[in-house]
């Protein structure tokens, strides 16, 4: 009788565990799919410097050639850089910060 108790208890036991575990998963489940809008813009946030520079030249609607005369480059080199295929000195972060009005720092947060 007593192992008969003993295992009643030892079966409750575990069918609580179990059913916890469960719970759990649908909470962490049903939290991650809630989240689907926040890590989409994540994902959309975050970007390559290129493609921050570019977005911030045509949102001033610049031409890469007025880029390049302001800040005293070859149009290549904008184009370079805003491809990735190779990134812009310090100053001329700087430059490109202030030709589209915002801080070199607020531009490199945009970055992955």
């Amino acid at each position: 009788m007593k192992i008969t108790v003993i295992m009643v208890v030892i079966n409750l036991i575990f069918v609580s565990i179990f059913v916890s575990l469960i719970i759990l998963i649908i909470r962490a489940l049903l939290k991650y799919i809630k989240s689907k809008d926040v890590r989409q813009e994540k994902s959309e946030v975050r970007k390559s410097l290129g493609e921050a520079l570019k977005q911030h030249r045509t949102r001033c609607k610049m031409t890469q050639e007025f880029v390049a005369e302001t800040i005293g480059v070859s149009r290549q080199a904008v184009s370079k850089w805003e491809s990735g295929t190779s990134d812009p000195s310090t100053s001329n972060l700087f430059a490109l910060a202030k030709l589209y009005g915002i801080s070199a720092e607020d531009l490199l947060k945009e970055v992955e």
